[in-house]
């Protein structure tokens, strides 16, 4: 194992955002141990809310059935809470491994000032990345895995349901494809100037374009995956990414689900997508996605921004819908976080 810089103090404190039960936020102190041998420590600079997911969990939505698959890389605590919960986090090596103090880099990490780690938990930001947007690299994962798991060629016509942070990116990178014709579609008429940003088309729902080879849906509502259906050309695939929390979804699968042969599939970022498992870690799309972002389009996601301080309040005008948003970011301060 490489030297480490400088010894570390006993311990030293940083400060976490807790969902304390259902809708209610707190900002808690927490006393951390220096780095061992192979262990990061990484002061953050920006930090991403996951709007669908993170609101779920701050309204205390996430089923009982469901809360160990929900469980954040570096969660603590348990649903409904109290819970340290978050997953975009991008931030500075302050100690650990020579040739990793100083880089910025990404982790699963939730909202907290200052953390320690495995080193192989983070993955460094190019340099032509800024930080602030490698907030959403978590995000582009996901969409990646998407595009994998459709698998959409030159010539095809998809739609994407559902403007929110995943919809968007997998747009954006669907957009990328040569000769793949995308169309984003949201409730929300604003959306407009986003999806053109994203080089995409936008329509309202009752103005999207029909006999769409394939849809990704991703707005989280029944009504939303029922309109992917009705959007579809036969023999199409609806390929689900929303987390339904404790919702439950109806469909009407009467008229042309059958006869046009339609398909519903899901997708995920828990496992890589099956047509690039044998050859691609959880790491290497993770390292693809911050590479991705790369492209200055995916600023059009960073709509807002906050102090570390503001976070609870934040978080609960983001859960009643007060404070629209795409991906809204959070400010660390910047002070020695390794004060004992």
């Amino acid at each position: 194992m490489t030297t480490r810089t400088e010894p570390a103090p006993a311990e030293f404190t940083a400060d976490a955002f807790w969902v304390r039960g259902p809708r209610r936020g707190e900002i808690r102190a927490e006393t951390l141990r220096p780095p061992a041998d192979g262990e990061v420590l990484v002061r953050t600079l920006h930090s991403g809310v996951s709007r669908g997911t993170e609101t779920l969990v701050f309204r205390g939505g996430v089923p009982e059935a469901q809360r160990q698959e929900m469980r954040a890389p570096f969660q603590d605590g348990d649903f409904p809470g109290p819970v340290k919960y978050g997953y975009l986090n991008v931030g500075r090596v302050e100690r650990g491994p020579v040739g990793m103090v100083g880089r910025t880099v990404f982790c699963l990490h939730p909202h907290q000032t200052a953390y320690v780690v495995p080193a192989d938990a983070v993955v460094p930001v190019p340099d032509d990345v800024p930080a602030r947007r490698a907030v959403l690299a978590g995000t582009v994962e996901t969409a990646l895995n998407a595009v994998w798991d459709l698998g959409p060629l030159p010539g095809d016509r998809v739609t994407v349901v559902g403007a929110g942070m995943v919809g968007c990116s997998v747009a954006r990178l669907l957009a990328r494809i040569p000769e793949v014709e995308v169309t984003l579609v949201d409730v929300e008429p604003d959306r407009a100037a986003v999806a053109d940003r994203l080089g995409a088309s936008f329509a309202l729902p009752g103005l999207a374009a029909t006999d769409r080879d394939a849809v990704v849906h991703t707005s989280a509502t029944a009504s939303g995956l029922q309109l992917s259906l009705e959007l579809l050309a036969p023999e199409g695939t609806v390929l689900d990414l929303s987390w339904y929390g404790d919702r439950r979804v109806q469909l009407d699968l009467g008229g042309a689900f059958h006869s046009r042969r339609l398909r519903v599939r899901a997708s995920q970022v828990g496992a890589v997508a099956a047509a690039r498992r044998h050859r691609h870690t959880h790491a290497d799309r993770l390292a693809t996605a911050l590479r991705l972002l790369r492209d200055d389009a995916f600023d059009a996601l960073l709509t807002g921004k906050s102090d570390f301080a503001q976070l609870p309040d934040v978080m609960a005008r983001l859960t009643d819908g007060l404070l629209p948003a795409l991906c809204h970011t959070i400010a660390y301060p910047q002070g020695d976080p390794c004060s004992p």
